[in-house]
């Protein structure tokens, strides 16, 4: 139950709670508010691992609970952004997929095996910095459109497709070698 109360943990909880809320914003194209609310968000995401740090409050549940929250923020607004016709089918299909994928293989490899190293890679940080930066200039560009915001939005979006597709890829590639490591123990079920 501490780990619930523990400030970054509920900086979590408030990035969660802030989800619907965008959404509602993005389909009821109040783009400024979506926008606002999505700063908020990334806010929070990057106080709660500083302040885990800095208050020696990191806990199991926020070092799962973290990127879960940031998965399905950003999975969430990649569909909720292709209804609407501001990002392309090609793009959100990726995200989504890689995204879901990574989860269910996670929780399979916990369910299953020994195996609890659930690190980003290099390439799925900068995969995540380019969604989140392209979800920023999408929402953005709604409501304010000087040029090098459309440019930001059309060279991250395309930054997301080859980071997803190469982060993917490397994913898929660490969990086989996880897999086939000496010391890896299954879990029957």
């Amino acid at each position: 139950m501490n780990d619930l109360r523990a400030t970054p943990n509920l900086l979590t909880f408030l990035r969660l709670v802030l989800a619907p809320f965008l959404v509602l914003a993005v389909l009821d194209g109040r783009f400024e508010a979506a926008f606002a609310l999505f700063v908020v968000a990334g806010i929070t995401d990057a106080l709660d691992g500083l302040l885990a740090r800095i208050l020696h409050q990191s806990t199991m549940l926020g070092q799962y609970l973290d990127p879960v929250v940031d998965k399905l923020l950003l999975s969430t607004l990649f569909l909720v952004l292709h209804h609407e016709g501001l990002i392309s089918l090609r793009v959100t299909v990726l995200v989504f997929a890689r995204d879901l994928g990574i989860l269910m293989v996670a929780a399979v490899l916990f369910a299953t095996t020994s195996i609890r190293n659930f690190q980003p890679s290099f390439f799925g940080k900068l995969n995540t910095v380019a969604q989140i930066v392209a979800v920023a200039a999408v929402i953005l560009s709604e409501s304010w459109h000087p040029e090098w915001v459309l440019w930001v939005r059309h060279w991250t979006l395309e930054a997301t497709v080859v980071l997803t597709l190469v982060s993917g890829l490397q994913y898929a590639w660490r969990v086989v070698r996880q897999i086939g490591s000496p010391g890896v123990a299954g879990h029957s079920a």
